[in-house]
């Protein structure tokens, strides 16, 4: 494995009296795409909140490019580089589609890097292209997640931790948001990924981690876990089954 950009250590995160995270330890290492699965209440979107600065851990540590990030508001993580694709996108539904966009660069203050990233995410998102002038809230939620990833891109991140990106989809869009993350992560951005679906998430992702009533039970490689049969079992069930089987 190659060095972690991101590292979790020993968290434990409570909400009120309530444990959510019982010693959690997970590395993502630079430039991979690593997915956290679980089934619901397991703590996957709680992990995503301890990496923002969103929910700060009770105990442990939250390492980013070998520095702490303890004590930083999400402003300042994303300053660091790290950008969010929020489960149910989050978008400013009342605002188009291209002040969306620029919202994504409200850290930066370099107007020609801004410009150029801009025109990148055009050209990668040829969808958002066509839709620059419309409300973000009208689009459909395979562009409205489209939307989501440029703008997080619009930060120029190192790392882009997103949160159950399939979820309502349809199937022409689950394909479409997958070919994108990978298209993402071969340029250099690294991915960590909440998805409930496993098998989605493990046709991407180098490798993965299984998070149960808050306790990591399995890690692995994306193979590892595909050929685990405590895997098979328990998230991807008559599907996989089916497919491996044809």
């Amino acid at each position: 494995m190659t060095t972690p950009l991101l590292e979790l250590e020993n968290i434990d995160t409570f909400y009120g009296q309530s444990q959510v995270h019982f010693g959690v330890n997970v590395a993502v290492p630079r430039g991979e795409i690593v997915c956290l699965l679980g089934g619901n209440a397991s703590g996957k979107s709680t992990t995503m909140k301890v990496v923002l600065g969103l929910h700060p851990p009770r105990s442990g540590r939250v390492i980013f490019d070998g520095q702490s990030l303890a004590g930083l508001s999400t402003a300042q993580i994303v300053r660091r580089g790290v950008a969010s694709v929020p489960e149910a996108r989050r978008l400013f539904g009342d605002m188009t589609v291209r002040e969306n966009l620029l919202m994504g660069a409200f850290t930066r203050t370099d107007r020609s890097g801004i410009a150029e990233d801009y025109d990148r995410m055009l050209s990668l998102f040829p969808r958002v292209k066509e839709r620059l002038a419309q409300r973000a809230g009208t689009l459909s939620g395979g562009e409205q997640q489209m939307v989501a990833m440029a703008r997080a891109l619009m930060s120029r991140p190192s790392l882009v931790c997103m949160d159950e990106p399939t979820m309502g989809l349809s199937p022409l869009y689950v394909d479409k948001v997958l070919d994108l993350i990978r298209t993402v992560n071969q340029q250099g951005v690294t991915f960590f990924m909440v998805e409930q679906n496993a098998s989605l998430a493990l046709q991407i992702a180098h490798r993965g981690y299984v998070l149960q009533t808050g306790r990591v039970v399995l890690s692995g490689t994306a193979n590892e876990l595909l050929g685990d049969q405590r895997i098979r079992d328990a998230y991807l069930g008559g599907a996989l089954a089916a497919e491996t089987a044809s």
